[in-house]
């Protein structure tokens, strides 16, 4: 029997991992028909299935299970074995991967990354925009960002950026008629522009002061799935919409949005990337997390 070569053990373990040829395409850069072809030829060498396919759904076999067992932290002390070799250069090199609440991904990371990658030319990232919690290890992230309040205890993290806020803003057009919100018992009297998660739920508005926090399940007549669309939404005059205070800069300067309930709008706290505790750091993550603590990030916690 022909040795398995290591890249198609890789590609089992992506799949295993994610349950999805298209998701395992997308960490490795290739595309799903590869990937299905690479497996069915590993399965052909070790003579079993290692996966089970249907239409909807990729699962591991009994075999596939105990296969990735043993595999995944082999793999892992091969990166790692690597990554430490990488040490001895001039400058680190390798892939790194990022998951990120979109307004993170799009008014932090984003310029943050340009600049790193510009210091760092052997380093690729990979940044990918989430709102749900998830496994980063387990979906194959090298760190992830969250809030303060969000992060599990085995993790470490460190600030990357200024403290961030949500925004309440409506257009002047639709104040008109109505008496802007005092408090956020008042929203009930307005036309609410509601935001659904992926997942299905709908984002409850969260507000604070003075120790008080009130939470208000918003109503109205739009529900969309993106910040930007609830934006410019509000420009048109649908209602209110409830935002990461960076997607309304330029309609708030433009006086085409004007802020509501600013004395309510609670504070997210500093943004944090965060990775394992007992994990290796490699080095691309490693320089990474010093760049972003030069900038003014902070120090580590945790």
């Amino acid at each position: 029997m022909a040795k398995p070569a290591l890249s198609d053990l890789e590609a089992f373990a992506a799949v295993a991992r994610h349950r999805s040829f298209r998701r395992a395409a997308l960490e490795r850069g290739v595309s799903p028909a590869l990937v299905s072809q690479t497996l069915r030829r590993l399965e052909e060498q070790l003579g079993m299935v290692l996966l089970r396919r249907t239409t909807r759904s990729v699962a591991p076999t009994a075999a596939g299970e105990q296969l990735l067992l043993q595999l995944a932290p082999a793999l892992d002390q091969i990166r790692d074995a690597v990554d430490r070799v990488n040490l001895h250069r001039e400058s680190p090199m390798g892939m790194l991967r990022i998951n990120a609440p979109a307004p993170i991904a799009q008014f932090l990371l984003a310029p943050l990354a340009a600049d790193f990658l510009r210091a760092h030319p052997h380093v690729e990232m990979e940044i990918t925009a989430d709102a749900a919690r998830i496994d980063i290890v387990q979906a194959g992230f090298d760190a992830g960002v969250r809030f303060e309040g969000d992060l599990d205890q085995d993790m470490v993290a460190v600030p990357i950026g200024p403290p961030q806020r949500y925004a309440v803003v409506a257009a002047p057009a639709y104040l008109l008629n109505l008496p802007p919100p005092k408090r956020p018992a008042d929203l009930a009297d307005h036309a609410c522009i509601r935001r659904r998660f992926q997942g299905g739920s709908i984002f409850v508005w969260s507000f604070r002061k003075h120790g008080e926090t009130v939470r208000v399940d918003p109503a109205g007549p739009l529900t969309v799935n993106d910040a930007q669309i609830a934006v410019n939404a509000a420009v048109a005059g649908v209602g209110v919409a409830y935002v990461h205070e960076q997607y309304a800069v330029r309609e708030l300067a433009a006086g085409t949005l004007v802020r509501l309930l600013e004395d309510w709008s609670p504070g997210l706290g500093r943004p944090l990337l965060y990775y394992p505790r007992q994990r290796y750091v490699p080095s691309a993550l490693r320089a990474f997390i010093d760049f972003a603590k030069a900038r003014g990030g902070g120090a580590v916690v945790g």
